[in-house]
């Protein structure tokens, strides 16, 4: 039976490693899947998050403990170190540009679809915001016996001139704490266009400099070389 979060919402952490597993995954394929090491880093980085959480070794092991008990996410047996996948979107029963949705709400908070379509323009490219709102209003609509509603469309918040949507996989959304958020200067602010479009830059940025030390790794590899070493004659 497909994930049920009215049995057993998952916890900030298994939410932020689950998705951050799956943002990997699309953004930098050539590193995954990903060490403990690398999904820690993933899990605490400062831009596209919403929170920004510091999270430790120990208490994102046991996240990916409690999410493979829910076939949620992989284990994966390396020569030298275990590697970690995830298993989003048959674990939750939902096609990948839904997974990328919920993804991406459980990553960042709350967004209107607007928003949601930007933000996935790494992970999948939505052909406009009519495609988004199809697939929220899918998962906003989704039977009991698939496990019920997986989002929920906010009421639209003071000021704010699109409502947001939320995910439901932590369980129910507090409005009146997301509501006292934004009015405080949290998500959905009057600044949110401009910082989602440097946060994509951002990311962008990333994604490219974790891709070429990924080559750099497998050449250095295939040639027999130690990455840590320089060229001859740059010292």
């Amino acid at each position: 039976m497909p994930f049920d979060p009215r049995q057993r919402p998952l916890s900030a952490p298994e939410a932020r490693a689950l998705a951050t597993l799956l943002e990997k995954s699309r953004t930098v394929p050539d590193s995954y899947p990903l060490t403990l090491n690398s999904l820690v880093t993933g899990c605490n980085q400062k831009t596209s998050r919403d929170p920004v959480m510091q999270l430790t070794d120990d208490e994102v092991l046991q996240a990916l403990d409690a999410l493979r008990q829910q076939a949620l996410v992989v284990e994966i047996g390396g020569a030298r170190v275990a590697r970690w996948e995830h298993n989003f979107e048959r674990g939750i029963g939902v096609p990948s540009q839904a997974a990328a949705l919920l993804g991406l709400l459980l990553l960042r908070g709350p967004q209107t679809a607007a928003e949601l379509r930007l933000n996935a323009e790494r992970w999948h490219r939505f052909a406009d915001v009519s495609s988004v709102e199809a697939f929220l209003n899918e998962l906003a609509e989704r039977s009991d016996d698939k496990g019920g509603p997986l989002v929920t469309l906010l009421p639209r918040a003071p000021g704010a001139r699109e409502s947001r949507w939320a995910q439901l996989l932590c369980g129910p959304v507090d409005v009146d704490a997301l509501q006292a958020a934004a009015a405080t200067g949290g998500s959905g602010g009057g600044g949110a266009p401009a910082a989602t479009a440097l946060q994509a830059r951002v990311e962008a940025l990333e994604s490219e400099l974790a891709q070429l030390q990924a080559t750099v790794r497998r050449l250095c590899a295939e040639l027999g070389l130690d990455p840590a070493l320089s060229p001859p004659g740059q010292e």
